[in-house]
């Protein structure tokens, strides 16, 4: 009795995996050299897929369910064992357990900065991660392609080959998408949906299939991080010379607060410079602004400069300086009969009547 006992111990009737880890891909169901008892229960629970070789080739697949094995429910293994119909008798068999279920948050990212070309910014350096989530699509392209005999196969096998796949089709995307970089932020949504097409087909070498890529960040360098932020400040900001008479403003508050208690005489000092210093720059950006000639800022208009006006069309144009007037008469816009004004003219006169305006021509002979 007790021999007996000890010959069904070494037949296997319950075939199961009861899965509580996050990451395991592949299970071989523990076998060693038992054998499996024809008429074995066979569990496939949701998410999991059995699938029975014999020598290494695959066989039969049970999808989920409860399965009562027989020649009749194992027919590929029936056949490579050559087994006759009403085989009975224990049999021996390799079974592997595929998980089928979702994993989602698996992390990408650039390992080094990406070249890419830009319209705006030229040829730039990129970064990017994100997440991207798959599943076993196909669990005999799986067991062929990358786990074969291994007895337990998770997602850090595999991992990193998927990262790199994911890192260089993402870049080629980003690239081949022409979207300017600026623009990026504002569709992470369709570069995603974009990247998830062009890398399906190598998912799909390996039996899997990418469900979802997420793209949370592609950043730039530091540096033109930076130019960029100063950029946007300049922009802010819009009038300099607004902006300087501002900080000069709060440097002359400052200095006030630090000499409360101290030397009113020096204080006030301070104040009538910094007040001098606040206009005097603000003057500066201003006419910086409009002064598109960085030559001609340098030097100071005219005290009591003369400004004429011109009839044009009908209308007054002006004011002009002397000069400006000098090179319109030099170009013929301006003529002898054309009609001119400036401030103590009590109304207007032909531009020959102003001595200043043509005093080049000699006078007429006697």
């Amino acid at each position: 009795m007790g021999l007996f006992s000890t010959l069904l111990d070494e037949f296997i009737d319950v075939i199961e995996w009861v899965d509580h880890s996050q990451d395991t891909l592949v299970w071989k169901f523990p076998r060693n050299n038992n054998a499996i008892k024809m008429g074995a229960k066979l569990t496939v629970r949701e998410s999991q897929v059995a699938i029975f070789m014999n020598e290494g080739r695959i066989a039969d697949v049970f999808t989920p369910g409860m399965y009562e094995l027989s020649t009749q429910n194992i027919p590929i293994l029936t056949t490579l064992m050559s087994w006759k119909y009403g085989f009975n008798s224990p049999f021996k068999a390799d079974v592997y357990f595929v998980s089928t279920r979702l994993f989602f948050n698996q992390k990408w990212g650039t390992k080094n900065p990406v070249m890419v070309r830009d319209a705006e910014f030229g040829p730039v350096r990129l970064r990017a991660f994100g997440t991207f989530s798959f599943k076993v699509q196909d669990a005999k392209v799986l067991l062929n392609e990358i786990s074969a005999t291994n007895p337990d196969f998770s997602i850090e096998d595999i991992n990193e080959q998927l990262r790199d796949t994911v890192v260089t089709r993402t870049m080629d995307a980003i690239a081949e998408s022409k979207i300017p970089i600026l623009d990026l932020a504002a569709n992470y949504n369709e570069m995603g949906i974009l990247i998830t097409k062009t890398i399906q087909p190598d998912f799909t070498e390996l039996g899997l299939n990418l469900t979802k890529i997420l793209v949370e960040n592609v950043s730039l360098p530091p540096e033109v991080e930076e130019a960029l932020d100063k950029r946007s400040q300049m922009g802010i900001i819009g009038n300099l010379g607004a902006y300087a008479q501002f900080q000069a403003a709060n440097a002359i508050e400052k200095s006030a607060e630090n000499t409360i208690g101290g030397n009113l005489g020096a204080a006030g000092m301070g104040l009538g410079v910094g007040a001098a210093m606040m206009g005097q720059v603000g003057n500066i950006f201003q006419q910086n602004q409009f002064e598109p000639n960085p030559k001609a800022a340098d030097t100071p208009p005219a005290l009591n400069a003369v400004e004429y006006h011109f009839a044009k069309d009908g209308k007054p144009d002006g004011p002009h300086s002397l000069g400006s007037i000098k090179t319109l008469i030099a170009s013929n816009v301006i003529n002898k009969e054309t009609q001119v004004w400036k401030k103590g003219m009590a109304t207007w006169a032909p531009a020959a009547s102003l001595t200043e305006l043509f005093d080049h021509e000699p006078p007429p002979l006697a």
